[in-house]
C-alpha cells in the first residue's frame, strides 16, 4: 500500500455509551492463507468473509502474478488454483505494500521454485527483518539477494530440487513457521518445523483441510513438532473466514472503558492461539460474555457481548505474548483506564512490527498523560479508571509511525479520556480494518 497521498489525521472525543451489534472484517491471517492455498490448490476455492484490506489484496495480486485466477461474485471470492508445484514465474516484482504476513509467507511459497522472484514493500515493510525467513530458505538451497541486513528488496531463486530440512524456530513467529511449511509443499520428502512456543496454527489447520499430509506432535514440555510430506496434491475448498480477533480488540476495549456501553461483536474467531487478549481483559474484570460457540471450517467461532467494566491492573504472564502479540496496543489502552499497575513482559516482537510498536505505545501514552514505563521488552502502565486529565489538553498529536494498530488504539483511547486525542494519520488503517471508523461511529463513537 502506498502512503504517498499524504497523511490523514483524525480525532476521537469523549463519547456517550456505545451500543449496538457489529460484524468485524474477516481474519487477516486466515484471509492471506486462504488466497495462497486456494491459488496453489487444484480446482476451485470459494472464499466468503475475506478481509478486503490492502494487505490481503496485495497477496491476491501476488498469487495472480504466479498463475492463479481470482474473481469476485457478490460476496464470494473464487480462486482457480494452479496445482501444487505449478506456480509460474512472475513477470514483475511482487509488491506487498505494508503486508508483512503476505510477504514472508509468499517468500516461503515461491522461494523454493526454480525461478527468480523479487519482493518489494513500502517504507515500513522495508525496515522489517526478513532474515528469520531467508535463513531457513538458504538451507533449502534458495539463492538470496537482499538489501543490507536481509531487508527488502529481496530476490529469491530456488534450486532445481529443494532440500527438505528440519528447522527449530528461534523466535515465536507464526510467519516463520508458515513460510517453512509452505516451502515444504514443493520439496520432496518431509519438512519438519519444531516450535518451542506454540503460535497461531491457522496454516496447519488449513493445510490439512486442503489435503496436505501433515502431522503435529506436542511433547510434555509443550514443544510442537510439525511434519509435512511435500509434493502432495492440494484440492480446492470452501472457506468462510471468521471475524479477526485482532480487529475485534478495538471495539471490545472501547466498550469496556466507555461508561454505559453494551455492544455485541458477532462471528469472532476464537482459535485458542488467538484469545490471549480476551483472557487478560477478563482477568482485569472485563464483562465479556462468549455466546453461541461453534465451529466454522475447522475454526472456533463465537459472538462476544461486551459491557462497560471497572477494570483493575494485572500482571500478564510472559508466555501469553505469543497468543496476543498484535493486541498489546489495545491492551495498553485498557490498562490506562484500569486502576493500578498492568505489567506486560516478553514483548520483544513488538520492536519489529509495522513500527517499533513498544516505543510507539509508550510515547503515545505519555503524550496523553498516562504514567508508564517502557523496558527493553516490557511495559508497565499505571492506570486510572476515571480518565480525568487524560488525553491531550494541549492538542498534541500521537505519532502513529505508519502503524494501523497504533492509530486505532489511540482513537479508542480518546473515546474515554477527558480531553480529545488526535493521531497524525489514519490512511494506513485500510491495510487491516477499512471499516473501522464507520463501524465505531455506528456504535456511537465520536471519531472524525
Amino acid at each position: 500500500m502506498s502512503h504517498g497521498s499524504g497523511p490523514r489525521p483524525a480525532t476521537a472525543r469523549k463519547s456517550a455509551d456505545l451500543r449496538g451489534s457489529i460484524r468485524i472484517p474477516g481474519d487477516k491471517s486466515i484471509s492471506h492463507r486462504a488466497l495462497m492455498l486456494g491459488g496453489l490448490a487444484s480446482g476451485e476455492t470459494r472464499i466468503t468473509g475475506l478481509l478486503q484490506g490492502a494487505d490481503v489484496l496485495a497477496t491476491g495480486r501476488a498469487m495472480q502474478a504466479m498463475g492463479a485466477r481470482i474473481r469476485k461474485e457478490a460476496d464470494t471470492f473464487i480462486v482457480d488454483g494452479v496445482g501444487n508445484g505449478a506456480l509460474l514465474a512472475p513477470e514483475a516484482p511482487l509488491d506487498f505494500g505494508n503486508a508483512g504476513t503476505g510477504c514472508r509467507l509468499a517468500m516461503g511459497l515461491a522461494g523454493v521454485y526454480d525461478f527468480e522472484t523479487t519482493f518489494l514493500g513500502d517504507a515500513s515493510l522495508g525496515r522489517r527483518p526478513m532474515a528469520r525467513v531467508l535463513e531457513p530458505l538458504r538451507e533449502m538451497g534458495t539463492q538470496v539477494r537482499a538489501a543490507a541486513g536481509d531487508r527488502l528488496p529481496v530476490t529469491l531463486r530456488g534450486p532445481k530440487t529443494p532440500a527438505p530440512i528440519t528447522y527449530r524456530v528461534l523466535v515465536a513467529s507464526a510467519q516463520v513457521k508458515s513460510a517453512l511449511l509452505l516451502a515444504g509443499l514443493n520439496a520432496p520428502g518431509i519438512t519438519t518445523v519444531i516450535e518451542p512456543v506454540m503460535t497461531r496454527d491457522h496454516t496447519e489447520r488449513m493445510l490439512e483441510a486442503f489435503g496436505a499430509a501433515l502431522s503435529v506432535e506436542t511433547d510434555v514440555s509443550g514443544v510442537r513438532t510439525i511434519r509435512l510430506d511435500g509434493r502432495g496434491k492440494l484440492t480446492g475448498q470452501e472457506i468462510d473466514v471468521p471475524g479477526d480477533p485482532s480487529s475485534a480488540a478495538f471495539p471490545l476495549v472501547a466498550a469496556l472503558i466507555v461508561p454505559g456501553s453494551d455492544i455485541t461483536i458477532t462471528n469472532v474467531l476464537m482459535n485458542p492461539t488467538r484469545t490471549g487478549l480476551i483472557l487478560t481483559l477478563k482477568e482485569m474484570g472485563g464483562d465479556i460474555e462468549v455466546i453461541g460457540s461453534r465451529q466454522v471450517g475447522g475454526e472456533d467461532v463465537a459472538d462476544l457481548r461486551v459491557r462497560h467494566s471497572e477494570l483493575s491492573g494485572v500482571t500478564v504472564p510472559e508466555e501469553r505474548a505469543a497468543s496476543m502479540i498484535d493486541e498489546y496496543p489495545a491492551l495498553a489502552i485498557a490498562a490506562a483506564f484500569a486502576e493500578g499497575n498492568t505489567v506486560m513482559a516478553g514483548l520483544d516482537e513488538l520492536r519489529v512490527k509495522e513500527s517499533d510498536r513498544l516505543a510507539a505505545i509508550a510515547a503515545g501514552l505519555k503524550r496523553n498523560g498516562v504514567d508508564c514505563e517502557e523496558g527493553a521488552s516490557s511495559l508497565v502502565v499505571r492506570g486510572r479508571r476515571d480518565g480525568k486529565g487524560l488525553g491531550s489538553a494541549a492538542g498534541a498529536t500521537v505519532n502513529t509511525h505508519l502503524d494501523h494498530r497504533i492509530a486505532m488504539s489511540f482513537l479508542i483511547f480518546g473515546l474515554a479520556s477527558e480531553h480529545p486525542v488526535t493521531v497524525d494519520d489514519v490512511s494506513m488503517v485500510a491495510t487491516s480494518f477499512p471499516e473501522f471508523t464507520d463501524l465505531m461511529t455506528s456504535l456511537g463513537a465520536r471519531i472524525a
